[in-house]
């Protein structure tokens, strides 16, 4: 199993053999480094905990810094873990090669969405809203009736309503890899990942699960 975290460069675009361009995002996949290896005699699963992104020692906690002293590592920024079914081949300190993933491979990528604030029914849900005429009056944006009737005289759970949008994981599957540049780090994948730029991405060769 192949896996590492890494962090959103932005979008370009990538010219293939017959000349055609497709959308592209670029990747700055690790340095990653194995922090801890949890075993199901110890912790109950099998997981290696990864770490990424080079950070001051007083820019982090105490019990962090000394959980990363403790596999010998310098102090990092993220920490996150995979699942794997089997451990062997891990040991903390080691270092993740980006040369794991080959062009042609498709990986699932993993992220946190832009946040978008408090958003109304036609941001967030593509409503269409009211007329623009006819007798509206200061109703242009708004959901329109969202009620029932004496039965069940109450509003249904899920209905779509203005709320929080953003800001939520979100997972893109089967993405290919284009260019992998393992010695500069970076990954080119076709198509777009969630997040803004220098936004923390977890990646892994699909079908994997991430635990992200």
């Amino acid at each position: 199993m192949s896996f590492s975290l890494g962090k959103k460069l932005g979008m370009t675009r990538f010219f293939d053999e017959n000349g055609n361009h497709v959308p592209a995002t670029l990747i700055q996949i690790g340095p990653c480094w194995v922090t801890q290896v949890k075993s199901k005699s110890t912790d109950g699963y099998e997981a290696v905990q990864v770490g990424f992104g080079l950070a001051r020692a007083k820019s982090l906690n105490k019990p962090r810094v000394a959980h990363l002293k403790k596999a010998s590592v310098e102090p990092l920024r993220h920490v996150r873990e995979f699942r794997v079914e089997d451990t062997a081949g891990y040991k903390p300190g080691e270092i993740l090669s980006p040369d794991r993933f080959k062009a042609g491979q498709r990986v699932t990528v993993s992220g946190l969405s832009k946040g978008r604030g408090f958003a109304g029914v036609i941001k967030r849900h593509g409503f269409a809203g009211p007329n623009a005429t006819h007798g509206t009056h200061e109703y242009h944006r708004h959901p329109g009736a969202v009620g029932a009737h004496t039965d069940p005289g109450r509003i249904w759970k899920g209905q779509r309503m203005p709320g929080h949008m953003g800001n939520q994981r979100v997972t893109v599957k089967d993405l290919r890899i284009l260019k992998i540049d393992a010695e500069q780090n970076l990954m080119l994948v076709k198509g777009a990942v969630p997040g803004s730029r220098n936004g923390l991405l977890g990646i892994t060769l699909s079908p994997e699960r991430l635990h992200f």
